[in-house]
């Protein structure tokens, strides 16, 4: 197990794409819907995410190494009394680091800066085949508490 101190979590950088574009690519899911040999869609995303406030796309870094990654946007909004929430989404765990706390440390950071951004709560969506992934939200205080939806375009 590694230790937590050497953690570091920041924004993504461009040098970190393959990294995380290989981990996103790393899972039954991922390995039909993700391009690690073209980065230059990925490069033009992070462009944007960077643009834009309230994205918040970090990695998680070990001494040189990208070990995890997510993406927090803070979401303003009307309803519940004019409430802010932040959704979390594109959350992985390098394979080597899964069981190491890397994972709850990740959504953590994530619940802080949605406090720290005085999001009123924190919503993700996780795919119907992740049963393990569903345990770990659970573990973490989420609760199932809607049903999504997705129109593919």
């Amino acid at each position: 197990m590694n230790e937590s101190k050497q953690l570091e979590i920041r924004p993504v950088r461009e040098a970190d794409l393959p990294a995380i574009v290989a981990m996103l690519a790393d899972d039954p899911l991922g390995a039909s819907r993700e391009t690690p040999d073209d980065l230059g869609p990925y490069r033009t995303a992070l462009r944007r995410l960077t643009d834009d406030p309230n994205q918040h796309l970090v990695a998680a870094v070990r001494g040189d190494r990208v070990v995890g990654t997510l993406q927090l946007t803070v979401i303003p909004g009307l309803s519940r009394t004019a409430a802010t929430r932040a959704l979390i989404e594109g959350v992985r765990v390098h394979a080597d680091e899964r069981g190491s706390g890397l994972g709850t440390e990740l959504i953590e950071w994530a619940v802080a800066e949605a406090r720290r951004q005085d999001c009123a709560l924190v919503q993700l969506t996780s795919d119907a085949t992740r049963a393990d992934a569903h345990r770990f939200y659970e573990r973490l205080g989420f609760t199932a508490s809607h049903v999504g939806f997705k129109l593919q375009l």
